[in-house]
């Protein structure tokens, strides 16, 4: 007897009243507190002991049926252990079947089917707890079997038969056999049993034939009084989508004056889960709460649902803070749809409520806070819920395995990503496409790619994800090689769908192969937006803006509308061209297409409008503009800065700061920038030293650069030398052109000398480094040098950048190269410069600098040169074609040489025009015999 006395503990707990029937009258507990299965077992020895006061077969049929209630498969063993001991005196049919029952319940089926198979007796309670334990156990087609072993042997079914058959033709999608067993069923006389035809209704709906569980629903149910054949037809819309429909029969419902419980509301609850059905979803929530089901636990956590997934997160919270209550599905309800809607650091607060409050986390809730914390970038976060699933044994799971790989790749920690890869025991495609993205993201290019060679190892199904992270890798590594062999291998195995085509144009445009690209485009059959976008925004990627620019107004003639990113894209091709036209034209058709003035549009507007020569279009835009990012803030501070307006840019640094928005790099180095071309040197110094120690910002190789480019041209050369000789990292090869530059501008050999050596010694790859130190020798007169600068170009195939300019006239952009003899109206603009440039010399006291020719040509040579200069070929273009008085914009690829800024001064005096010349560093207007740049410059 001490055999039940040492039964093990169940969790599960149910009330003294469930068994009343089981436990001796001294025993009962009246006081109605939950008791465990250990003392319901306690009790049952009393039966053992004293058998003539309790019929035993009862006893074990009654405490089978809690062990089947409570799950407690534990107890329910030991249980058929001790009947194999004492079965002889006991109906073993009976009890046997009480045994398929608990076992089927408690979920597992082995032992199930072992039991079943041993019985040489069943009756049709035997048969129907078989099929509901492989019911209970997702074993559809073995239910299915049984049903068919049954009619084909004969035994007689009853009514309980047919829900659990029914059931697993739902689970398979078997509607003919439903429909056949439908059939059965009303020749049985069981077609019209209430409960039948619910497991009908439910069947139709999961075979997609929503049409016939509705007819049945209409047609049998005459009476409809029955709330669960309302809730089954309710279900069934919801579950196919109309949640319409099951709106309005859930009204029907309440008109009818059916009795609605906790299941009704439920189901009409999920059918609410759209932002258009809102409303209704909040009158259900005003009539529940006039109920008494407000305090029902599967009423909250439906009403905490519908409103997260119609994105009320504040009605979702109410409801959740209002409830006395909270399971597990409660917390997870709300954690799920704050991740959803990208509220992560609040998930995350949530997640540590739930523990305090003594709620175990389980694996839906492990899983939302590890994707939460990977989106938040909170590595440590992450860490903490990584060590819970340790400690709570569900790391090994392999979905918080994948999910765990990719927090870790995005928080940038890709050593931990790679022990949880390799430490899970089961992967599957997933878990590879997530590591190698991991990798990819992480510009751990080869890691990826020797990843994928694994995946061919182990005979696995590549995806299009896992090519498209190997794009990516390809695009980091500018292997040419490579990019034509995953091209090769997509065209091969058939993955080249649009999306995948659409990412091969990008990373052909991002490796410079701007021809394959091009190819890939036009070989796409129907183009989407994504398409033309790429294509666009490769052309501009690799200078090609007319190019990017006739690609958008392509796409205008199609039925495709341009989305954001494209707008973004073919606005950065007007601004490369300083097409002020363009620009406005785009800009009109954003505001046309009614396209918000906010984020990356109206930052790209901003650098257009500046780009373009229009500063006070740019802050326009910006003014325009409520909520400024700090991506705005920099591009408004940079175009100040490009136009020379350093002070303007320095003021809206301050804004910004007032503001409370944190400066970043690029912030800082728009502002050096702007103090570079202003001459405000304590300025540009005090905002060095701000960014170090107030933002600790340690400064990049471009700061150092920009401050050094700051002295220089304030001729505080020898400050400049001491700050580059103590700097705390390697001067860069732009820090020493900065110097350089400054040294040539203002004739300090001896130190121009020093730093053109060490500029050599870089063995930069910039040919622009080279020709500085070549013009630096050749304004001494050292020829040797020069050729043997040039020399060493041509040695690691490098070449002199030619000058090129360029102006738009009349919706169209007329390009010159120096001395150029190509455009169709070359005699008239040569013969309108000559006249100008003598007019210059007459009025304006123009005179040419042949010093600034740095070829060893005779003077006369000289001179032809700079009266070549591309900027002044579309000059005198642009006054041939044009009306007097008419502003003049013209943008060039170099920087403007002193000779030609002199002679942009002079005309735009003489010809009374306001000169606009956009170089390689900065914007120019000349006005009136004066430049913006104060011959800062």
């Amino acid at each position: 007897m001490r055999y039940f006395s040492h039964l093990r503990p169940c969790t599960t707990t149910t009330h003294a009243t469930m068994l009343s029937s089981i436990l001796p009258i001294n025993s009962f507990n009246f006081s109605h507190k939950p008791i465990s299965l250990e003392d319901s077992f306690q009790s049952l020895t009393h039966f053992f002991t004293h058998p003539s006061s309790f019929p035993l077969q009862q006893a074990y049929s009654q405490a089978l049926d809690l062990c089947a209630s409570q799950k407690a498969l534990s107890q329910g063993q030991q249980l058929h252990a001790r009947f194999l001991k004492t079965q002889n005196s006991l109906d073993s049919l009976f009890l046997n079947t009480k045994f398929v029952h608990m076992y089927g319940k408690c979920g597992s089926f082995l032992d199930a089917e072992k039991l079943f198979d041993k019985m040489t007796e069943r009756t049709i309670f035997t048969w129907n707890a078989m099929i509901g334990a492989s019911v209970s156990s997702g074993r559809y087609f073995e239910a299915i079997q049984l049903y068919k072993e049954m009619r084909g042997l004969g035994v007689s079914l009853d009514a309980f038969t047919f829900p659990c058959v029914l059931k697993a033709c739902g689970a398979l999608n078997e509607r003919r056999l439903g429909c056949e067993i439908h059939g059965f069923a009303v020749k049985c006389g069981y077609g019209a049993f209430v409960f039948v035809c619910n497991a009908l209704i439910a069947m139709y709906a999961k075979c997609g034939d929503l049409g016939g569980a509705r007819m049945l629903f209409d047609s049998v149910l005459v009476e409809k009084e029955d709330p669960v054949s309302w809730n089954s037809i309710i279900s069934a819309h919801v579950y196919e989508g109309q949640c319409f429909e099951a709106l309005s029969l859930f009204r029907s419902m309440q008109e009818v004056g059916v009795e609605i419980n906790s299941y009704t509301f439920v189901s009409a609850l999920q059918a609410c889960e759209d932002p258009t059905f809102i409303k209704m979803g909040m009158g259900i929530h005003a009539v529940i709460l006039k109920s008494n089901f407000i305090t029902d636990v599967y009423v909250s956590n439906a009403l905490i649902a519908m409103y997260a997934k119609c994105g009320e997160m504040e009605d979702a919270e109410r409801v959740f803070k209002s409830m006395l209550y909270k399971d597990i599905v409660s917390w997870n309800t709300l954690l799920s749809g704050m991740v959803q809607k990208d509220l992560d650091s609040d998930a995350l607060n949530y997640f540590r409520d739930m523990q305090d409050s003594g709620q175990q986390p389980d694996q839906v809730s492990v899983l939302n806070m590890i994707a939460a914390s990977g989106r938040a970038g909170n590595l440590l976060t992450g860490m903490e819920v990584h060590a819970y699933a340790i400690r709570n044994g569900i790391d090994s799971n392999m979905h918080i395995g994948n999910t765990l790989i990719d927090m870790y790749g995005k928080c940038c920690c890709v050593k931990y990503m790679g022990n949880v890869f390799e430490y899970m025991s089961e992967k599957d495609l997933v878990s590879w496409t997530t590591i190698i993205a991991g990798y990819a993201q992480n510009e751990c290019h080869m890691e990826a790619f020797n990843l994928l060679r694994r995946v061919h190892l182990e005979r696995m199904d590549v995806d299009p994800m896992m090519i498209g992270s190997i794009l990516m890798a390809c695009s980091g590594l500018k292997s040419e090689k490579l990019i034509k062999e995953i091209h090769g291998y997509v065209l091969k195995r058939g993955l080249a769908d649009i999306l995948m085509q659409n990412a091969i144009v990008n990373v052909y445009g991002e490796i410079t192969l701007i021809d394959y690209a091009r190819h890939v485009f036009q070989s796409i059959n129907s183009k989407d937006v994504v398409s033309w976008t790429s294509m666009i925004t490769c052309c501009v990627h690799n200078g090609l803006p007319i190019e990017a620019l006739e690609l958008f107004h392509s796409l205008k003639k199609t039925n495709i509308e341009p989305d954001s990113i494209t707008l973004v894209s073919v606005l950065s091709a007007a601004a490369a061209l300083s097409s002020l036209k363009k620009g406005r034209e785009i800009h009109g058709f954003l505001i046309r297409k009614g396209f918000f003035l906010e984020g990356s549009l109206a930052n790209s507007l901003v650098d257009m409008y500046a780009r373009c020569g229009t500063v006070e279009n740019a802050r326009n835009i910006f003014s325009y503009v409520r909520q400024r990012d700090l991506i705005l803030w920099t591009s408004m501070i940079n175009a100040n800065g490009m136009h020379g307006c350093g002070k303007d840019a320095i003021d809206l640094f301050n804004k910004m700061t007032d503001e409370n928005v944190l400066p970043d790099h690029i912030t800082f180095l728009a502002l050096l920038y702007a103090c570079s071309h202003s001459g405000l040197v304590v300025e540009g110094k005090r905002l060095f030293e701000i960014m170090k120690y107030e933002y600790q910002l340690e400064p990049w190789p471009e700061h150092y650069a920009c401050l050094v480019d700051l002295l220089g041209r304030s001729n505080s050369l020898e400050e400049a030398h001491h700050f580059v000789k103590n700097m705390p990292i390697e001067p860069s090869a732009e820090v020493w052109c900065a110097l350089l530059g400054a040294c040539r501008i203002h004739s300090n050999k001896e130190l121009g000398e020093v730093v053109a050596k060490k500029l050599l010694q870089l063995n930069t790859v910039n040919s622009g480094n080279y020709v500085l130190v070549s013009n630096t020798f050749a304004a001494d007169g050292r020829w040797n040098d020069v050729e043997e600068v040039r020399l060493r170009m041509k040695g690691v195939g490098l070449k002199k950048k030619p000058g090129c300019s360029w102006i738009e006239v009349e919706n169209k952009i007329h390009t010159f190269m120096a001395r150029d003899k190509t455009h169709p109206q070359r005699d008239e603009i040569y013969l309108k410069l000559g006249l100008l440039t003598k007019v210059l010399k007459e009025k304006g006291g123009y005179a040419a600098q042949t010093k600034l020719v740095f070829h060893d040509v005779c003077e006369e040579e000289k001179t032809q040169m700079l009266y070549g200069h591309s900027e002044r070929l579309a000059l005198g273009y642009g006054l041939l074609v044009t009306p007097k008085g008419t502003s003049l914009r013209i943008t060039k690829n170099l920087r403007i040489c002193d000779d030609c800024h002199t002679f942009f001064k002079i005309a735009s005096e003489v010809s009374q025009r306001t000169l606009v010349v956009r170089d390689a560093s900065r914007f120019h207007h000349f006005e009136r015999g004066l430049c913006s740049c104060g011959d800062f410059w």
